[in-house]
């Protein structure tokens, strides 16, 4: 063989490697890893339980750490905590919380409380400060080394208010998030000991060895894959006989940032073995308002997993739970917890969302916190591309939409004009209002990627989704390299367009100014400059889709547009100048109709003035 060949082909092979991967990782990347091994003991009477946790710790960071930071949940459900206070004192309180904290009783309230921590085999000095447990280490722990931290707590499991907690409103007795003491994160931004308010999280991966000892009468469904099914019975397995009266549960989940657990002693748990061999269980308490809904909901999921599957990358894990409990919906690493008395829509809407979090929550898992936007948005866009897809099969009711954001982006257009909108740089606490935090990590977080689909064509935008998320998963992306990823797909600059649309509250408004012969004056009214779509219908019904790039983009879509005769690459307009001289091809025939945006994709405040004629305003 001739060897010019062989190293032009060795090459190749080389560069498509470093040019999909290694371009893409940040220099001298690394994170942190935490195994966790527990065993807890759950009164049921007293709603207390007690338990032993080892973590082995592995702190692959370049820093010597001198401390420790855990996070203590449950501690937030107690009158006068910073999440009670917040509750109370924001300008729009969330109905679930309200003044609800301030109002428990001493056995009604949440605590958690560690009786001893050792590092290493040394005890360690600790203070409790709220939701956060500062450790001061006798000995720091080195670059590259790994330690055990071994610790015994007590907690009691608060009423249910936000995400966990016992005796929720549909009467689930235990919803079990955010339960134990998890170790706060170490990345090269530092510590991350946010308090607990309410809103975001940040974990680090690693293993979840789980033993969980309850009365025998309950079914558990959780994170994770139960080792001793035979043992148990309870849908795992047929029931043995002669079932003791308490029970041992033993779960395992690997490489997950997480653990949640729930039980209730009417569980009805159902399983199917999706397309791909993925186990799907079901846990939900029979009733009239419930079970026929949940029946349907299997064959639903798995059509889910397969479109999900397709467009954002394989679900990495064995399993996945859908369990009734919580406030709402909350997503966990294998499993969520939702409200399940729901009109089958509703049903489908909340499960498809919480699952759409396994790959932005989950397998990414973004510091939420500082980029809530980047797993919410994420989340509700995809979330909305399936329940789209799932129309189209005829597996929910509704009609298949063109634009399934439409809604999303009407009503971020209507918020606004409020005067209540925060950049997507603010912190998830931070939020002044918890509207402006609602519409920003969804729906702005949605749009940011509808945006991004509009300005790189509809093809390069699926391909960099899926691009995304095979190099970041287990690595904590940031906004920054989602972005690179995105501009390698593409050939485009795109900072520019992440700069506003993140850092800023500018808004898009492009109207039609006039039209003098062969000439569209399109005017820019915005702030955010952006490419255009115009579609021009002649007075013989004909098509011609002219796009206009913008020059800070230092590239061009290809037409993702597809309703048209001809099309025609427009010169780049510049962001500076107020208006733009679109020159129509040269056929003879006069103009009908002129409309920008013709998809309906961009995120244009104003759309009224996006026709020619105008359409008829409607009559009052």
């Amino acid at each position: 063989m001739n060897l010019s060949f062989v190293r032009q082909f060795w090459v190749i092979v080389f560069s498509l490697v470093f040019s999909s991967t290694a371009f893409l990782q940040r220099s001298g990347y690394w994170q942190q890893s935490a195994d966790y091994q527990m065993e807890i003991d759950m009164n049921v009477k007293n709603h207390r339980y007690t338990g032993k946790q080892q973590i082995h710790y592995t702190n692959n960071s370049p820093d010597t750490l001198d401390q420790l930071f855990f996070h203590l949940y449950f501690n937030a459900f107690q009158p006068n905590s910073m999440m009670d206070v917040r509750s109370r004192t924001i300008m729009d309180p969330d109905k679930r919380v309200g003044e609800r904290i301030s109002k428990l009783s001493p056995d009604e309230i949440g605590y958690m409380r560690i009786k001893s921590l050792f590092v290493g085999g040394k005890a360690q000095r600790f203070v409790e400060d709220e939701t956060i447990l500062q450790v001061t280490l006798s000995e720091p722990i080195l670059p590259g080394v790994k330690t055990t931290i071994a610790i015994e707590f007590e907690a009691q499991v608060p009423v249910q208010i936000r995400r966990s907690g016992r005796n929720n409103e549909e009467g689930i007795d235990y919803s079990m998030a955010q339960w134990y003491p998890k170790l706060c994160n170490y990345d090269d931004m530092g510590w991350h000991p946010n308090p607990y308010i309410g809103r975001e999280f940040y974990g680090i991966w690693g293993n979840f060895d789980v033993k969980i000892t309850i009365d025998s009468a309950y079914t558990v469904g959780a994170s994770g894959m139960l080792q001793n099914a035979k043992e148990i019975g309870h849908g795992y397995a047929p029931t043995p006989k002669n079932r003791p009266a308490r029970l041992t549960w033993h779960f395992k989940a690997d490489r997950v940032h997480d653990f949640m657990w729930a039980a209730d002693p009417d569980y009805v748990h159902e399983s199917i073995t999706a397309y791909d061999g993925t186990i799907l269980r079901f846990f939900y308490q029979p009733g009239e308002k419930t079970t026929e809904n949940w029946q349907l909901l299997p064959k639903i999921m798995d059509a889910s997993l397969a479109f999900m599957n397709e467009k954002y990358g394989k679900y990495p894990y064995p399993v996945y739970s859908i369990i009734q409990g919580g406030d709402g919906g909350m997503e966990y690493p294998m499993a969520t917890l939702i409200t399940g008395h729901r009109p089958l829509v509703s049903l489908v809407v909340v499960s498809i969302h919480e699952w759409m979090h396994s790959w932005y929550h989950g397998v990414l898992a973004t510091n939420e916190s500082l980029y809530p936007w980047m797993d919410e948005g994420f989340t509700s866009y995809g979330s909305n591309e399936t329940m789209n897809h799932l129309r189209s099969l005829k597996l929910i009711p509704g009609e298949v939409e063109v634009n399934p954001h439409t809604r999303t982006m009407r009503g971020f257009a209507n918020f606004t004009k409020t005067g209540l909108e925060e950049p997507l740089t603010t912190h998830a606490d931070h939020y002044i209002t918890n509207s402006a935090y609602g519409v920003a990590s969804y729906s702005k977080g949605e749009l940011y990627l509808l945006q991004l689909s509009y300005i790189v064509g509809q093809p390069v935008f699926d391909r960099g989704m899926k691009r995304y998320y095979d190099v970041w998963q287990f690595k904590h992306p940031r906004p920054t390299d989602f972005l690179r990823v995105m501009e390698r797909e593409s050939g485009m600059v795109l900072d520019w367009f992440h700069e506003h649309w993140v850092g800023t509250t500018r808004s898009i408004d492009y109207g039609i100014d006039t039209i003098q012969g062969n000439e569209v004056i399109i005017r820019n009214n915005g702030t955010l400059p952006m490419p255009l779509d115009v579609l021009v219908t002649r007075s013989d019904d004909t098509k011609e889709l002219y796009y206009i790039p913008l020059g800070l983009m230092r590239g061009a879509k290809e037409p993702d547009y597809m309703d048209y005769h001809e099309y025609q690459l427009a010169p780049a307009s510049k962001w500076t100048h107020p208006t733009y001289t679109l020159r129509l091809l040269e056929n003879g025939k006069g103009v009908k109709y002129v409309e920008i945006d013709p998809s309906q994709r961009l995120m244009d405040v104003n759309i009224e003035n996006q026709m020619y004629p105008p359409p008829p305003k409607a009559v009052e």
